[in-house]
């Protein structure tokens, strides 16, 4: 089908395009910008005028929740509150029940998501065998399933021993591999970012030395090994330093961030509302601060959701007895822009931090509209004011802190490979 979007404002950082001309799309793809190609006098039009049109946005960390814990969630319920927050395509973690281990597992979680119709869906396979970090899993194989890197997400290594082994084998394949830098023996039993407020209201404190330490030795083992390297959700300022130290001396490392770090500090623990107890912590304000002038000089590529779905019992407890994280796969965008309106980054750089930057991370086809590519985009109206409403959710996940709250800019509507999956009423 020809499809013509007419009188939006493009903007894609990845092309440096900022204009309002018209995009054309046939058979799946972007086929031109601008000037219409022959044979598209009979195309369906569809008018943008007043909308910005944008790259669909990658996010690389939403727990679908499917296989095993559909209380949460499911591949398309999390797919359907993707789609409504402009996200076409998204990397989910490995810690599914079960796990993230077998190509059994890898297809299962694919064939929902193309059954769901909704956005573009790509695993993180397991390091180890139940991400129990003492045997390799079948790297090759999952990869061969589909999973585009493999993690032990945030579970333990047995020992340095073992994750060198694991490095040494995935740098063989050529595979990429998601760090969640953690010194278990540091962070076990805590809940929130140590320093003044998590002593004040009596919580068990996560030191930044917990990410750091393990971030330390996961960069010397990755110039040891050579392993193409991503680290996931940064949340110290020192982090930021490491990152930026080992980039120069050459390493291959990405790294991004949760949008939820950049926005909030440990100051919210004064409410102890368990909806801000998230993995890894919120920390103090120039932590947060730094992250973002890490995003500035290109050393953090990637903001996520970091979407976390729970059902309503998970957070109905005292703080630290409730279960990490938040649902907000749906206002990934109008959060990043509240970004803008503090006058910390620019909507190109937020731009490319939801799209290509994180794309390029993990190698994927998506985040741009240069011509050739898969017709992934969205129709944004940037003045719209809105209230996400728990009642109109599309997530299955009750533990958001930001229910009722009102935002400034909407998805209208996502297109994926041209084909419609989501419109505003």
């Amino acid at each position: 089908m020809k499809l013509r979007i007419q009188n939006g404002r493009i903007i894609d950082p990845s092309q440096n395009i900022d204009t309002v001309t018209d995009l054309f799309i046939d058979n799946q793809k972007i086929v031109a910008i601008g000037d219409a190609p022959a044979g598209f006098e009979d195309a369906e039009i569809v008018d943008a005028t007043g909308q910005w049109v944008l790259p669909g946005l990658v996010d690389l960390a939403v727990a679908l929740r499917e296989p095993g814990l559909t209380q949460k969630g499911s591949v398309a319920t999390e797919g359907r509150a993707a789609v409504s927050g402009g996200v076409t395509t998204l990397v989910c973690p490995p810690d599914t029940r079960p796990i993230v281990d077998t190509p059994a597992v890898a297809a299962l979680i694919q064939d929902k998501a193309d059954e769901a119709g909704m956005a573009n869906v790509f695993p993180i396979g397991a390091l180890t065998q139940g991400l129990e970090g003492a045997q390799l899993s079948n790297m090759v194989a999952l990869t061969d399933a589909g999973c585009i890197a493999v993690s032990n997400h945030r579970h333990p290594m047995a020992s340095t021993k073992v994750l060198s082994r694991a490095l040494e084998y995935a740098a063989t394949h050529d595979l990429l591999v998601v760090f969640h830098p953690d010194e278990s023996s540091l962070s076990e039993g805590g809940c929130a970012h140590e320093g003044l407020m998590s002593t004040m209201h009596g919580l068990a404190g996560i030191p930044e030395e917990a990410e750091t330490i393990a971030l330390m030795r996961d960069l010397l083992l990755v110039e040891k090994t050579g392993v193409r390297a991503h680290f996931a959700r940064l949340s110290c300022a020192k982090s930021v330093e490491m990152i930026a130290d080992a980039k120069a001396s050459g390493l291959d490392v990405t790294a991004d961030v949760a949008v939820h770090n950049l926005l909030l500090n440990d100051q919210v623990l004064s409410r102890f509302d368990g909806h801000y107890h998230v993995l890894p912590p919120l920390r103090g304000d120039e932590d947060r601060l730094t992250l973002i002038e890490g995003i500035k000089a290109g050393v953090i590529t990637a903001i996520c959701s970091d979407h976390q779905p729970h059902e309503k019992m998970a957070k109905i407890a005292p703080f630290a007895a409730t279960e990490p994280g938040m649902a907000n796969v749906e206002i990934l965008l109008p959060l990043a822009m509240l970004l803008m309106d503090e006058g910390d980054l620019d909507f190109s750089t937020v731009l490319t931090c939801l799209t290509s930057g994180p794309a390029a991370c993990f190698g994927l086809e998506a985040g741009s509209l240069s011509v050739g590519s898969f017709a992934d985009f969205i129709l944004f109206d940037s003045t719209a004011r809105w209230v996400w409403s728990y009642d109109t959710r599309k997530t299955k996940g009750h533990n958001s802190p930001y229910f009722g709250d009102e935002f400034v800019g909407r998805v209208a509507a996502t297109y994926i490979s041209g084909q419609r999956v989501y419109q505003a009423v």
